[in-house]
């Protein structure tokens, strides 16, 4: 199996560490010229800088309304856009205030239907596109510490396959990838304390899984590129029969069979 993304053009919201920058890496490698998404300049900058090549950047906070429209301005079309852009916060729910739950819905929710709304349109034009969401295995598993942000999840999970119907018919896919505990820069972050008592950061991930995630089957919390691969195959021509669906690369979390 072999996946050529050439001349297709891919944005990957949020992609400047973890696994946007993964996805974006695994896009940009397999032929795309991927436009990588961040907040600030100079992390968007060293992003590009470690992807080279034809890789190109936007500075904007897609968690407004505004920062939709100034990037859209600037880059009218894709053929591929991966909404990975979410924030999380463990905060218990009688001290998570109206404040958090609506950060966690602007960010994690409506920058990706704003996305969505701009870009399918011009994806049915030309008769092929992808969407893909980033949501959890927190969308299944509602974590009893931040509940605020299994919501959010949740709704992206809603939202992904709803769009999958609406575009039903016009050679575009929409689907959603539910990553479990990944090694990413901001789990890293969570575990320095463990890191800096002396165990690995692999060790560390594993002692959380097995603490706070006992259902994994892997043991381990997931690398960034184990999640990216999903989201390149799913990103890519071979997937065309692939719609409407909840992909999980969670380590067996999601205790479904189907």
């Amino acid at each position: 199996m072999k996946i050529d993304l050439s001349g297709k053009s891919a944005l990957v919201t949020g992609s400047t560490e973890g696994i946007g920058f993964a996805i974006a890496k695994g896009l940009h490698d397999a032929g795309a010229a991927v436009v990588i998404n961040g907040r600030t300049q100079a992390k968007v900058d060293a992003a590009v800088a470690r992807l080279g090549g034809s890789a190109r950047g936007r500075a904007v906070d897609l968690a407004t309304a505004e920062g939709v429209t100034a990037l859209v301005a600037a880059e009218p079309a894709f053929d591929i856009v991966v909404n990975n852009l979410g924030i999380f916060q463990p905060v218990d729910f009688f001290e998570a205030d109206d404040e958090v739950w609506e950060r966690h819905w602007q960010v994690n929710v409506m920058a990706s239907v704003r996305v969505a709304r701009a870009y399918l349109p011009g994806m049915a034009e030309k008769g092929w596109g992808r969407l893909l969401f980033l949501s959890s295995e927190s969308g299944f598993n509602i974590p009893v510490e931040m509940i605020h942000y299994g919501v959010s999840k949740t709704a992206d999970i809603a939202v992904a396959r709803g769009l999958a119907k609406r575009m039903a018919g016009t050679g575009v896919t929409v689907n959603s990838i539910l990553p479990g505990p990944t090694l990413s820069e901001g789990v890293a972050a969570m575990l320095k304390e463990e890191v800096a008592a002396g165990k690995t950061l692999e060790q560390a991930g594993a002692d959380f899984v097995k603490a706070h995630r006992p259902g994994s089957l892997i043991g381990r919390p997931a690398t960034v590129e184990e999640v990216a691969n999903m989201a390149v195959y799913i990103a890519s021509p071979l997937a065309s029969a692939t719609t409407g669906a909840a992909l999980r690369v969670d380590g067996g979390l999601v205790d479904f069979i189907v």
